[in-house]
């Protein structure tokens, strides 16, 4: 009993809370934008996502474990691909571009509805230890939202950006890149492990938060 009484005064609840919190931001972030995926490509005439369950807020439906573990361990992971078929699409390539595209517009919204939620709290919510969590929820989620958008807009296979760079490609070029879109994922590895560009995307995500916060004047 001794034991089991040590081992429970020795756990640390703090850090313990703090990573239940960062789940919960990822979970929300990445939902968010793997829903809007499929909810646009649905819009442009794609029932896939549908038919397999994709749009939907439950969680589970889109968190690929290992890109979890790697998103909330090292601030880099990913999701299951919501599943598009182009050939739905009267223009596929567009179709592909604004699917794409929907992905990092819903984390920037995301973002600002956060920090709508976090001035009010500001503005109307008495200062406690628990509206202070909730503030630092609210702000940290928004940072994450941000950067996920922002990193998917990095034009390199397989992220979003590239499908709307590719877009823009005559139509041979863009079957050529398609079929080399694995390739991609290595090179971005790479860079992720090389710890290559992420000063500038930190520096962009600062930026754009700052806008956010002038837009909804949270200062």
């Amino acid at each position: 009993m001794n034991y089991l009484q040590e081992l429970w005064a020795a756990l640390d609840f703090g850090s313990l809370r703090d990573i239940l919190l960062r789940l919960a931001s990822v979970f929300l972030c990445l939902t968010t934008h793997e829903t809007c995926h499929g909810l646009a490509a649905y819009a442009l005439g794609d029932p896939t996502a549908k038919r397999m369950h994709r749009l939907s807020l439950n969680p589970l439906r889109h968190i690929d474990w290992m890109g979890l573990l790697m998103m909330v361990t090292l601030g880099f992971g990913w999701a299951k691909p919501v599943p598009v078929d182009p050939r739905y699409f009267r223009k596929p390539k567009q179709g592909m571009a604004l699917t794409a595209l929907a992905g990092p517009v819903s984390n920037f919204l995301l973002a600002l509805v956060l920090l709508v939620g976090a001035r009010i709290m500001v503005d109307h919510a008495a200062y406690s230890a628990l509206n202070q969590g909730i503030l630092d929820f609210l702000v940290s989620t928004a940072v994450l939202s941000i950067g996920l958008g922002l990193f998917n807009l990095v034009p390199i296979p397989p992220l979003d950006g590239a499908k709307v760079l590719f877009s823009l490609l005559p139509d041979r070029m863009y079957d050529t890149m398609l079929r080399y879109e694995r390739i991609g994922m290595f090179v971005l590895w790479g860079l992720v492990l090389l710890d290559v560009g992420s000063g500038a995307l930190n520096s962009a995500i600062a930026w754009v938060f700052r806008i956010f916060c002038r837009i909804i004047g949270l200062s």
